[in-house]
């Protein structure tokens, strides 16, 4: 096969395309300039992290409010997406085609459109926005993650390891928490962290149906560039980076060692 000469200028050019933003953030979190509205860079200092960690009130609160709802929105995704998975491959009826077409929707349909949706449906039930609207939002559009997925590990399942198990006196219950949920459970862990990413990182859906007393991140982010990006955005982009990176090395080391 004929070598490509110009692949690796290819692969250098989007990796510079991808990952250059990134390390300008890093970069300006480090910059002593505390002007919102300048880029200049006048010199490295730290006083953007001691900033960002000293004011509690501000974007460490709304992290803490992303951190909450997206742990909130998770559990009940993993367990209503999880359940209707193993329902749907149990039970054969005539519109199952449909029902899984309805679930898969909220990852299909605009977040404009779906958050005005949301809206419009919390304002005619009268529900006060916060976090109660935001949590039945998020787990609206993180439940098909999990359950698609989830879908995909039971359809390469053998139906013949139930059998066995039914036939040596294991009871439905017994089956499913010795044979399907240990062989689903790799789905499950997936679509829980494709789900964490997505409420971590919503911002259309939660403007609409969040309230005056609840700030996720990405709205704190928001507001904040929207009167000049403040220098402790970039350090808090550059912790997260960290905390990401730090948590895909373990994944890593766990994975070489099973």
């Amino acid at each position: 096969m004929r070598k490509n000469r110009f692949a690796p200028v290819y692969l250098t050019l989007v990796l510079i395309l991808l990952y250059l933003p990134i390390l300008v953030v890093v970069l300006y979190s480090f910059n002593a300039n505390t002007s919102r509205f300048t880029f200049e860079f006048t010199g490295f200092s730290m006083q953007h992290y001691e900033g960002l960690l000293k004011d509690t009130r501000g974007l460490l609160a709304a992290l803490g409010s992303s951190l909450k709802l997206a742990l909130y929105s998770l559990s009940l995704s993993v367990v209503i997406g999880t359940l209707g998975a193993v329902g749907m491959a149990k039970r054969a009826f005539r519109l199952k085609n449909a029902a899984e077409t309805m679930i898969s929707l909220p990852i299909m349909i605009p977040e404009i459109v779906l958050g005005m949706a949301f809206l419009a449906v919390f304002t005619f039930a009268d529900l006060p926005m916060g976090m109660p609207t935001l949590v039945i939002a998020h787990t609206t559009f993180c439940v098909p993650y999990i359950f698609i997925l989830v879908k995909g590990r039971l359809a390469g399942m053998d139906p013949a390891l139930l059998e066995a198990a039914r036939d040596l006196g294991a009871n439905e219950r017994r089956a499913f928490f010795d044979i399907t949920l240990p062989l689903i459970t790799p789905g499950i862990v997936s679509g829980a962290l494709l789900a964490f990413a997505m409420s971590m990182d919503d911002f259309v859906i939660s403007f609409f149906v969040t309230g005056a007393t609840t700030t996720t991140l990405p709205i704190k982010v928001y507001s904040s560039v929207k009167m000049g990006v403040s220098p402790q955005v970039n350090a808090l982009c550059t912790l997260t980076l960290v905390a990401v990176a730090v948590l895909a090395a373990l994944s890593n080391m766990i994975k070489r060692r099973t």
